[in-house]
Protein backbone atom coordinates (compact mmCIF):
# COMPACT_ATOMS: atom_id res chain seq x y z
CA UNK A 1 0.00 0.00 0.00
CA UNK A 2 1.12 3.41 -0.73
CA UNK A 3 1.59 5.76 1.86
CA UNK A 4 1.30 9.45 2.01
CA UNK A 5 3.90 11.48 2.88
CA UNK A 6 4.43 13.24 5.70
CA UNK A 7 4.82 17.02 5.59
CA UNK A 8 5.90 18.90 8.84
CA UNK A 9 4.07 20.52 10.45
CA UNK A 10 1.47 17.78 11.21
CA UNK A 11 -1.68 18.99 12.00
CA UNK A 12 -4.79 17.36 13.53
CA UNK A 13 -6.28 15.74 10.26
CA UNK A 14 -2.21 14.25 9.64
CA UNK A 15 -1.80 12.75 13.50
CA UNK A 16 -5.23 11.07 13.69
CA UNK A 17 -4.23 9.25 10.40
CA UNK A 18 -0.85 8.36 12.09
CA UNK A 19 -2.63 7.29 16.10
CA UNK A 20 -6.14 6.36 16.48
CA UNK A 21 -6.84 9.18 19.39
CA UNK A 22 -9.97 11.60 19.07
CA UNK A 23 -11.64 14.58 21.03
CA UNK A 24 -11.64 14.62 23.94
CA UNK A 25 -8.47 12.62 24.25
CA UNK A 26 -6.76 13.15 20.88
CA UNK A 27 -4.10 15.70 23.36
CA UNK A 28 -1.05 17.16 20.66
CA UNK A 29 -2.68 19.61 18.33
CA UNK A 30 0.89 19.75 16.16
CA UNK A 31 3.68 17.62 15.17
CA UNK A 32 6.61 20.48 14.46
CA UNK A 33 9.54 17.72 14.37
CA UNK A 34 9.82 13.84 13.71
CA UNK A 35 12.09 11.76 12.69
CA UNK A 36 10.14 8.65 12.40
CA UNK A 37 11.36 6.02 14.76
CA UNK A 38 13.60 8.03 16.75
CA UNK A 39 12.10 11.70 17.44
CA UNK A 40 9.27 13.76 18.03
CA UNK A 41 8.22 17.60 19.32
CA UNK A 42 4.62 18.06 19.57
CA UNK A 43 2.96 21.37 20.48
CA UNK A 44 -0.60 21.05 23.06
CA UNK A 45 -1.94 24.09 23.68
CA UNK A 46 -3.84 23.82 27.52
CA UNK A 47 -6.89 26.01 26.78
CA UNK A 48 -9.62 26.98 29.01
CA UNK A 49 -12.63 25.03 27.73
CA UNK A 50 -10.52 21.80 27.92
CA UNK A 51 -13.30 18.86 30.05
CA UNK A 52 -10.65 18.02 32.37
CA UNK A 53 -10.76 21.81 34.01
CA UNK A 54 -14.53 21.83 34.83
CA UNK A 55 -13.71 19.08 37.45
CA UNK A 56 -10.26 19.21 37.81
CA UNK A 57 -9.73 22.19 40.72
CA UNK A 58 -12.08 24.45 38.88
CA UNK A 59 -11.32 27.37 40.85
CA UNK A 60 -7.67 27.29 40.11
CA UNK A 61 -7.86 24.77 37.07
CA UNK A 62 -4.49 22.65 36.66
CA UNK A 63 -4.20 19.96 33.88
CA UNK A 64 -3.78 16.71 35.10
CA UNK A 65 -0.56 14.72 35.39
CA UNK A 66 -1.70 11.77 34.16
CA UNK A 67 -2.93 13.74 30.65
CA UNK A 68 0.41 15.23 30.46
CA UNK A 69 1.81 11.86 30.57
CA UNK A 70 -1.12 10.92 27.98
CA UNK A 71 0.44 13.58 26.20
CA UNK A 72 3.91 12.51 25.44
CA UNK A 73 2.70 8.89 24.82
CA UNK A 74 0.51 9.78 22.04
CA UNK A 75 3.72 12.28 20.40
CA UNK A 76 5.79 9.06 21.18
CA UNK A 77 3.10 6.77 19.35
CA UNK A 78 3.66 9.12 16.60
CA UNK A 79 6.99 8.97 16.51
CA UNK A 80 6.96 5.26 16.10
CA UNK A 81 4.11 4.68 14.12
CA UNK A 82 4.60 7.16 10.98
CA UNK A 83 7.23 4.46 10.21
CA UNK A 84 5.62 2.31 7.42
CA UNK A 85 6.30 -0.85 9.34
CA UNK A 86 4.15 -0.04 12.39
CA UNK A 87 1.63 2.12 10.40
CA UNK A 88 -2.04 0.53 11.40
CA UNK A 89 -0.58 -0.58 15.00
CA UNK A 90 -1.73 0.46 18.58
CA UNK A 91 0.99 1.37 21.12
CA UNK A 92 0.17 0.73 24.07
CA UNK A 93 1.68 2.04 27.47
CA UNK A 94 4.12 -0.85 29.48
CA UNK A 95 5.53 0.97 32.08
CA UNK A 96 6.05 4.81 32.92
CA UNK A 97 9.56 5.24 35.35
CA UNK A 98 11.76 8.19 36.62
CA UNK A 99 8.50 9.96 36.11
CA UNK A 100 8.88 13.70 37.93
CA UNK A 101 6.31 16.59 38.00
CA UNK A 102 8.67 19.68 38.14
CA UNK A 103 5.55 22.47 37.82
CA UNK A 104 1.71 23.07 37.10
CA UNK A 105 0.38 23.63 33.96
CA UNK A 106 -2.41 25.69 33.07
CA UNK A 107 -4.84 27.20 30.90
CA UNK A 108 -3.05 29.70 28.07
CA UNK A 109 0.12 27.49 28.77
CA UNK A 110 2.07 25.80 25.61
CA UNK A 111 3.33 22.02 26.00
CA UNK A 112 6.37 21.31 24.25
CA UNK A 113 6.28 17.55 24.58
CA UNK A 114 9.54 16.00 23.36
CA UNK A 115 10.36 12.09 22.91
CA UNK A 116 13.56 10.70 21.94
CA UNK A 117 13.27 6.75 21.06
CA UNK A 118 16.19 5.03 23.24
CA UNK A 119 15.23 1.45 21.93
CA UNK A 120 12.94 0.08 19.02
CA UNK A 121 12.94 -3.86 19.37
CA UNK A 122 9.95 -5.86 17.15
CA UNK A 123 6.84 -4.95 19.11
CA UNK A 124 9.02 -2.64 22.13
CA UNK A 125 10.09 -0.06 22.76
CA UNK A 126 11.41 2.96 25.05
CA UNK A 127 11.68 6.41 25.17
CA UNK A 128 13.10 9.60 27.38
CA UNK A 129 9.94 12.55 27.37
CA UNK A 130 9.92 15.94 28.79
CA UNK A 131 6.90 18.34 28.56
CA UNK A 132 7.62 21.67 29.03
CA UNK A 133 6.10 25.01 29.43
CA UNK A 134 8.65 28.18 27.99
CA UNK A 135 11.73 26.29 28.23
CA UNK A 136 11.03 25.04 31.78
CA UNK A 137 10.14 20.85 32.07
CA UNK A 138 6.83 20.25 33.68
CA UNK A 139 7.00 16.62 33.12
CA UNK A 140 9.61 13.95 32.81
CA UNK A 141 9.26 10.47 32.12
CA UNK A 142 10.69 7.10 30.71
CA UNK A 143 7.91 5.19 28.82
CA UNK A 144 7.70 2.01 27.50
CA UNK A 145 5.23 1.13 25.02
CA UNK A 146 4.28 -2.31 23.41
CA UNK A 147 2.17 -2.83 19.99
CA UNK A 148 0.67 -6.09 20.47
CA UNK A 149 0.46 -8.15 16.98
CA UNK A 150 -3.05 -8.62 17.28
CA UNK A 151 -4.23 -4.76 18.06
CA UNK A 152 -4.49 -3.69 14.37
CA UNK A 153 -6.73 -0.54 14.58
CA UNK A 154 -7.52 -1.17 11.03
CA UNK A 155 -8.12 0.92 8.07
CA UNK A 156 -11.11 2.59 9.39
CA UNK A 157 -9.28 4.97 11.79
CA UNK A 158 -5.91 4.65 9.27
Amino acid sequence: MNEPTLTLPLEAADIMRIIPHRYPFLLIDRVIELEPGRRVVAIKQVTANEPQFTGHFPDRPIMPGVLMIEALAQAGAVAVLSLPEYRGKLALFAAIDECRFRRTVVPGDTLRLEITVLKLRGMFGRATAVASVDGEPAVEAVLSFIMPRDQNIGSANA
